[in-house]
């Protein structure tokens, strides 16, 4: 009796391992800290696995294009006939911001103008006291140093991001540099860093520089975040709070597979972008990939705690519409 007993408990667990299932992932960094958590969970509660590797948003497109992964994470969305040429369906999975991290020594709660903005990355502002930056922070003990400007190495969606808001804030840079994944860059004192974690990394090794990050890597690496003047001409610091008003002016549509830009709203923090997956359309594993972000739809709170804005209820319910329709439910 023990025996059989036994024997039914292996078998059980046999079982229950071969029902198990493992999908891969790579792309934007940006996205990274929330599937890596949600990915934890999802594991602990289900037993199948999610590996995601953060190798910037131009792989992530790559990669799904030529259907070598099971999904691809980006930042800059594809249009409906790209995604058509190459056989993929697309969903947003969170909101999120991009700030500008910083490290001037005895510098805190920084504010930048849109004048000192576009200073700072057209190259006409190279020192921490031009007038620009010393007329909105008037009590900060800004020094004669010059900036040092960091930047991704790598084709990135958290680079088009930040220069689609560059394009929607300031003709000069939409006319001569647009938004691109990957630009030579016009600050003349510059450095390079690999995905969001290099940036962090470079800016907080590098006094006296500035940066774009995601915000839960300039969270997760203790960096200061600038205050920045909106498109309504208010300063608004990078808080969920912020974040959740400019979220609410994505155009997130089934139709044109939530193909949408939401960079420099109305109101709320100027620097917005939703993430995005790409999903081959005659992968095997389509179908657990939707259920793994139907796992983490249902769990808002993970993403919320890293500084992502979850997805408000009725987009997750046309995109549960959407994966029935292109066949992913």
């Amino acid at each position: 009796m023990k025996k059989t007993l036994i024997a039914g408990l292996v078998t059980a667990a046999v079982s229950t391992s071969a029902m198990a299932w493992t999908i891969e992932g790579t792309g934007s960094s940006f996205q990274y800290p929330a599937n890596k958590a949600w990915a934890k969970d999802f594991y602990a509660k289900t037993g199948n696995k999610v590996n995601y590797s953060p190798t910037g948003s131009g792989t992530g497109i790559k990669e799904a294009k030529a259907h070598r992964v099971d999904f691809g994470g980006t930042d800059k969305p594809l249009t409906p006939r790209t995604l058509a040429k190459y056989k993929l369906n697309q969903f947003p999975i969170a909101i999120g911001a991009i700030t500008f991290a910083y490290n001037v020594p005895g510098v805190k709660n920084l504010k930048l103008s849109e004048r000192a903005i576009s200073g700072i990355m057209l190259g006409n502002i190279q020192y921490w006291d031009a007038p620009a930056l010393k007329e909105v922070n008037p009590d900060a003990n800004l020094p004669h140093k010059k900036v040092l400007f960091v930047h991704r190495s790598d084709k990135s969606g958290t680079t088009f991001g930040f220069t689609y808001y560059l394009s929607k804030m300031n003709s000069v840079w939409r006319t001569h540099y647009g938004a691109k994944k990957a630009l030579n860059w016009p600050a003349p004192n510059r450095i390079a860093g690999k995905g969001n974690f290099g940036v962090s990394t470079a800016i907080k090794t590098n006094p006296y520089s500035i940066g774009y990050v995601d915000y839960a890597d300039a969270v997760s690496n203790h960096l200061n975040m600038a205050i920045v003047e909106n498109k309504a001409h208010k300063f608004v610091a990078p808080t969920p709070k912020s974040f959740a008003i400019g979220a609410q002016y994505a155009d997130l549509d089934p139709k044109k597979d939530f193909y949408a830009n939401i960079e420099y709203p109305k109101k709320g923090y100027p620097i917005m972008t939703a993430t995005f997956v790409l999903v081959p359309k005659d992968k095997a594993n389509k179908k657990h990939v939707a259920e793994f972000y139907n796992f983490a739809y249902k769990h808002p709170e993970t993403a919320a705690k890293l500084g992502y804005v979850p997805l408000p209820k009725p987009v997750v319910a046309k995109i549960e519409k959407y994966w029935a329709e292109k066949g992913l439910k």
